[in-house]
């Protein structure tokens, strides 16, 4: 009978019956016998005879389990690193990574106190800070922080504000390009063996303008020519006619936003429409971003268009759709960087 609990003995155990099998067979027992006898496996006393012929009577010893020993970091230089990895980009520091793997914070490691540790050693630390691999978001340089605090501190708070007092509904709109060829996710497949993907190879798109309050109501147009003013116009006279009283629309700094065919046409519709802008590159900031996003995820990205018509009717019936849900134009205000305008 076979022992199934050889590795669950203490290790002095181990060692004392590895001896013994050992001495079994070179006492004259066959190897199978001496498996039989001892409840081991075949292998494992061949494993034995190996280690034996090869390293001695001293190959036979209990060996340390676990873990094995090495340099570790101070709490308080465990502390500082993970400080940096929070506050900086490797390349601020002069290393030569562009995101923080594993690699890149044992280089820092390194640099910082001298300790060379393995790439599986970083990663325990890692997780002991409660840090996890998330794909990192886009910001551009060009950003002003100080516009954007200003804008969350001071001027959005006032439209706000006046858009109570005038019983405005605020709107927040954007626009964005659909191409045929975007992919969203993964798919299943054997190992080693990269599935291909039926399309058709030519490429083509369509445009898409959307604005979204955060109550659910939902405004979009589909079109295949490029965005220019007069269509920009349309879209606002649409908008207009489909919700009642003032409407406060926040949009970028696009140039057709404020080229003068829309500054006029708004100035002609004071009464009813104002237009305000966000800080410049921080589409974070906007909540019909996250629109965008869903409608590049579940209607172009997991549904494969065969011509343009096919294409914009997915994102047309996606959009139709998304209007009688409300509560799923709400959730996209859930996101920590726009939860300010939620209210």
């Amino acid at each position: 009978m076979i022992n199934k609990d050889f590795r669950a003995l203490a290790p002095e155990a181990q060692e004392d019956l590895r001896r013994k099998v050992v001495r079994a067979v070179r006492g004259g027992m066959l190897q199978k016998e001496a498996a039989r006898l001892f409840g081991v496996t075949p292998q494992a006393v061949c494993g034995w005879m190996r280690l034996r012929r090869e390293g001695g009577a001293t190959a036979l010893r209990a060996r340390r389990r676990g873990r094995p020993p090495g340099k570790r970091l101070a709490n308080w230089q465990a502390a500082q690193i993970a400080k940096l990895v929070v506050d900086r980009l490797p390349d601020q520091l002069k290393l030569p990574f562009y995101l923080w793997t594993r690699e890149a914070v044992g280089e820092l490691i390194a640099q910082r106190f001298g300790l060379k540790l393995s790439v599986w050693t970083v990663g325990r630390y890692l997780a002991d800070w409660g840090f996890t691999p998330q794909r990192p978001v886009k910001r551009a340089f060009e950003k002003d922080p100080a516009a954007v605090s200003r804008w969350l501190r001071e001027e959005y708070p006032a439209i706000r504000r006046r858009a109570k007092r005038l019983s405005a509904t605020i709107y927040w709109g954007d626009e964005m390009g659909v191409r045929s060829d975007h992919v969203t996710g993964t798919t299943y497949a054997p190992r080693g063996n990269t599935p291909a993907i039926p399309a058709t190879g030519q490429r083509f798109g369509c445009n898409m303008i959307s604005a979204i309050t955060n109550r659910g109501a939902l405004s979009f147009m589909v079109f295949r020519k490029r965005f220019r003013a007069p269509l920009f116009v349309e879209f606002l006279r649409r908008l207009l006619r489909q919700k009642q009283g003032r409407v406060f629309l926040i949009l970028d700094s696009h140039p057709v936003h404020k080229a003068g065919l829309v500054k006029r046409w708004v100035a002609a519709h004071a009464e009813r429409l104002e237009m305000f802008f966000m800080p410049g590159y921080s589409p974070e900031l906007n909540p019909d971003e996250y629109l965008n996003n869903d409608v590049k995820a579940n209607a172009v990205g997991r549904r494969r268009a065969r011509d343009c018509d096919e294409l914009i009717g997915n994102v047309r019936g996606y959009l139709r759709s998304t209007q009688k849900m409300p509560e799923v134009v709400v959730s996209y205000f859930d996101n920590k960087h726009v939860r300010y305008a939620a209210t």
